[in-house]
């Protein structure tokens, strides 16, 4: 799972590795750090915001973070880690294209993030770019079978990138 949080360290030496250590010991990947040194909190503490990966353990993380004088104001959980963009060519309001989504979103696993259309006439063809986040590779393969589905059964066409992963 992705998370981001947002610290408070004290102004001292030695304070953003005693924040970051946790986090790596806890089995978590740093993916970014920003560190405001410039900026000031009312409090006279400098905000961070660490960006990483973990698999489990958060609680503890936080029970960790905090036992070393490291204020989290923050935390953001990101379940769904993988995305897809596809194009849809068809019919695509006439054959309900909220239903599409609810499908979709209902999986528990995946969800529709965004979509633009374009529609050139009321009886042409319309195209719709939709992109669905999932929480894994698994999860985001099983939604884009479920899209296929849902797309033969509406008699539209899907476009979708190249796969060049093995």
């Amino acid at each position: 799972m992705r998370i981001t949080m947002d610290l408070e360290l004290k102004d001292i030496p030695g304070q953003l590795v005693n924040a970051l250590a946790p986090i790596s010991d806890s089995g978590g990947n740093i993916v970014s750090v920003v560190h405001h040194h410039e900026k000031r909190t009312p409090r006279g503490t400098i905000p961070i915001q660490v960006t990483f990966d973990i698999a489990e353990g958060l609680e503890d993380l936080k029970y960790r973070l905090e036992s070393r004088d490291v204020a989290i104001i923050r935390v953001n959980e990101a379940k769904l880690l993988e995305h897809r963009t596809v194009i849809l060519v068809g019919h695509i309001i006439h054959s309900d294209i909220r239903d599409t989504i609810d499908q979709i979103d209902r999986t528990g696993y995946a969800e529709v993030v965004d979509l633009a259309m374009s529609m050139p006439g009321i009886n042409l063809k319309s195209s719709a770019r939709i992109g669905i986040s999932a929480a894994g590779k698994a999860e985001v393969k099983k939604a884009m079978n479920l899209l296929r589905a849902i797309a033969k059964d509406k008699d539209l066409l899907v476009i979708e990138p190249i796969d060049t992963e093995a």
